[in-house]
């Protein structure tokens, strides 16, 4: 027998991708058992291609089915029910020679088919085929993987209704080797964002150790010309503030480029994080007269980077405190079944609903009257913080019109957690 997979294939340009190229971006034929990443609700697929099978067998009444994914030269099983996955080339599959026709193929006895009665499946060569169904596995942008087919050593009919069925359980393959396929191009996306990530990390900490040794020469060169150089101590007095605050922007670049990383979890308290904050500090706290108030929850994260994002928080809190009102700061935690959620709420400006998603990126300050100066990396080397712990950060408003800021994560932090998220409220 002859195939027949090119007297059905539509003209097509040179410099369209081949056959194999395109089932190699759904992952096919070689489909690879898989479990579900935690948190993503992606199916097994092989599991989900068995139940759809089995579903199959028992409306068509036959004893096997298959999931069959035609390359250029071979058939291959990549799923089966009564019968082990095989591959088998072209010239001997039934499935090869009809399923780019674009309908369903019904053969109640193929040893009295033209087509199939030489067939080595069919002669007793290699099985002793009778009835025989299948259904093209066509994509909605019109490619056909392969085709889902149904078996019986004995002759058969298909009635309508049953083939109808069949046909709605192969729109529902191709649905499951769409999602496999959206999966793997996700995988793919998120692999390429995570170097991106790592590499714009790396530039930023060699660039921030670039930039910080002549600051800090240029900030001791304008130290020695106040004590040496009276008549311009004014002028050397500005150029050192300047240079002050440049150091400190580039050390927070630094800080920021260093944030996130691998998570070493250990058991921690919510209370005594807050308490280590609030003795880092103290001083800001006295002056502002703040008070924090702390609910305490215990659970597994990396204490260090929870509590430099409880340190920005806080500081935030004091920073952008009302005029003439004292800061009140409150801490809390909720702990469900696989979440965690810490939020600090206070009494503040808060942060306006259109500014809540920008404020989260670096660099991004709010320009309003009687802010302090600032970096505009606390917020967004908390957005890391969450990433790392696979969880993220939400912006809101409290009853008072201060800002509530909240991470959610899970409390089992996935072991390649990386990224960041923030949605705002």
């Amino acid at each position: 027998m002859t195939s027949n997979l090119k007297d059905h294939r539509p003209a097509v340009d040179d410099a369209e991708p081949s056959r194999d190229s395109v089932l190699a971006d759904y992952g096919l034929p070689d489909l690879q058992p898989h479990v579900a990443a935690a948190g993503t609700g992606t199916p097994d697929t092989l599991d989900q291609l068995h139940k759809l099978l089995t579903l199959a067998t028992r409306i068509t009444r036959t004893p096997y089915g298959m999931v069959n994914i035609i390359t250029e030269g071979a058939r291959h099983q990549i799923a089966a029910v009564g019968l082990e996955p095989g591959i088998c080339s072209i010239e001997d599959s039934l499935c090869g020679a009809v399923f780019l026709r674009g309908q369903t193929t019904v053969v109640p006895d193929a040893s009295r088919d033209p087509l199939f009665q030489n067939n080595p499946f069919v002669t007793g060569a290699a099985g002793a085929v009778r009835f025989y169904a299948s259904v093209p596995l066509t994509t909605a942008s019109g490619f056909v993987l392969g085709s889902l087919c149904v078996l019986s050593p004995v002759p058969g009919e298909l009635p309508r209704a049953r083939r109808a069925y069949l046909e709605i359980i192969a729109s529902q393959v191709v649905a499951v080797l769409e999602l496999h396929h959206h999966a793997r191009m996700l995988a793919v996306s998120l692999a390429d964002a995570r170097r991106s990530n790592e590499l714009l990390t790396s530039f930023a900490g060699r660039i921030s150790h670039e930039l910080r040794n002549p600051l800090t020469s240029v900030l001791g060169f304008a130290e020695l010309g106040e004590e040496r150089t009276p008549a311009a101590a004014d002028d050397f007095a500005i150029i050192g503030r300047t240079s002050r605050r440049m150091l400190g922007r580039v050390d927070d670049m630094l800080a920021f480029s260093r944030i996130g990383g691998d998570v070493r979890r250990q058991p921690v308290s919510l209370a005594a994080l807050v308490h280590d904050v609030e003795e880092d500090l103290a001083r800001l706290l006295q002056d502002a007269a703040a008070e924090i108030t702390v609910a305490d929850v215990h659970f597994d994260a990396d204490a260090g980077q929870l509590r430099t994002l409880l340190q920005n928080l806080i500081h935030n809190a004091v920073a952008y405190c009302r005029p003439g009102t004292a800061p009140r700061i409150l801490v809390t935690a909720e702990k469900k079944v696989d979440e965690l959620t810490i939020r600090v709420a206070d009494n503040g400006k808060g942060i306006p609903a259109e500014d809540r998603d920008r404020v989260t990126e670096p660099l991004i300050r709010l320009h309003r009257d009687g802010d302090p100066p600032g970096s505009g990396f606390g917020l967004a080397t908390c957005v890391r913080i969450a990433g790392a712990h696979g969880g993220h950060l939400e912006i809101g408003e409290g009853p008072d019109g201060g800002a509530v800021v909240s991470l959610r994560m899970p409390l089992d932090i996935p072991p390649t957690a990386a990224g960041s998220g923030c949605t705002s409220h």
